[in-house]
């Protein structure tokens, strides 16, 4: 047998032959392709030069209509509208003036020319005592007529309204009365403002009347409630309520009064809540205390016990 090594040789030495006759062969296949490509690429121009070709329907040609330019527009101006003055009448010029005119709307309520101004008076014909001038009494049932080219104003006299009645005051003696007070006291950054005090008392039917305090009468024109201030002297002025502060309010219902008790401190506690509602401040007792409704119903009692 051969060794091995000189089978491998000839096995290499095939595999090279090989691959050169592969690489000759299509070295010359790739010759050969073009010059057999352009015979057939003829025949199939000339089949396709053969057939004629098939073509869309053609489509009508679109004509647009012809287009001018506009003319331009003729301009229209509005007609000129004189107005005519109106015709003026001369009328009766103040002292030192030159004369002038009414517009001719006046024309018609004050027709003719107005007798010219007077003369001014001297001071010697002014001190002069003058004859009175006897004015033609009016008949009866009939109204004074206006004069000559002045039209008459009409005026409509209203009836005067009657005084309200005056307020009622009667609290009882020192020794025989009894008071029972609620504080609404501002808050420590701001104090009332004494036009909104005076419009929150008003609207809660209280007016200002005896010892220069707010009172809240009933029907009968007696005072059930009454207001001080808790600034000393505890009064109000009127002319000058509005530009003032203050710092709270004493509500208080001297006993026995037009109402009876109870009904008394009822209406108390609800006017002290309605005007705090439109002040915003705090409610207290007499004492300085919260006005909590614990501390009502205590004062409640208190009362019913007392009575």
């Amino acid at each position: 047998m051969r060794p091995l090594t000189s089978l491998m040789s000839e096995l290499r030495w095939a595999l090279l032959l090989l691959g050169i006759v592969f690489i000759a062969l299509l070295a010359f296949w790739e010759r050969r392709r073009p010059r057999q490509a352009s015979p057939r690429a003829g025949e199939r121009a000339t089949r396709e030069g053969l057939a004629e070709p098939t073509r869309p329907p053609r489509e009508p040609t679109l004509t647009l209509p012809e287009m001018r330019a506009r003319e331009p527009l003729v301009r229209r101006d509005l007609p000129v509208v004189e107005i005519p003055d109106p015709p003026t009448v001369p009328f009766r010029a103040a002292a030192g003036e030159g004369p002038q005119e009414l517009p001719g709307e006046f024309a018609e309520e004050f027709p003719g020319e107005f007798p010219a101004a007077p003369p001014e008076a001297s001071p010697e014909e002014l001190a002069a005592p003058q004859p009175p001038t006897a004015s033609p009494a009016p008949s009866p049932g009939h109204e004074p007529q206006a004069a000559a080219g002045v039209p008459a104003l009409s005026r409509e006299v209203l009836p005067e309204l009657p005084p309200p009645p005056p307020l009622v005051v009667e609290w009882p003696p020192d020794d025989s009365r009894r008071i029972v007070a609620l504080r609404l006291v501002a808050t420590n950054s701001e104090r009332f403002a004494g036009r909104s005090l005076r419009q929150a008392l008003a609207a809660e039917g209280f007016v200002l009347g005896q010892f220069a305090i707010f009172h809240k009468p009933d029907d009968e024109r007696r005072a059930v409630l009454s207001a001080a201030s808790l600034t000393r002297p505890g009064t109000f002025d009127m002319d000058t309520m509005d530009s003032q502060h203050y710092g709270g309010l004493s509500l208080f219902a001297v006993l026995p009064g037009p109402k009876a008790p109870p009904q008394t401190f009822d209406e108390l506690v609800v006017t002290a809540r309605s005007l705090n509602d439109r002040l915003h401040g705090v409610l207290q007792d007499e004492q300085g205390s919260p006005l909590t409704p614990a501390r009502i119903a205590s004062l409640r009692e208190r009362l019913a016990a007392a009575s």
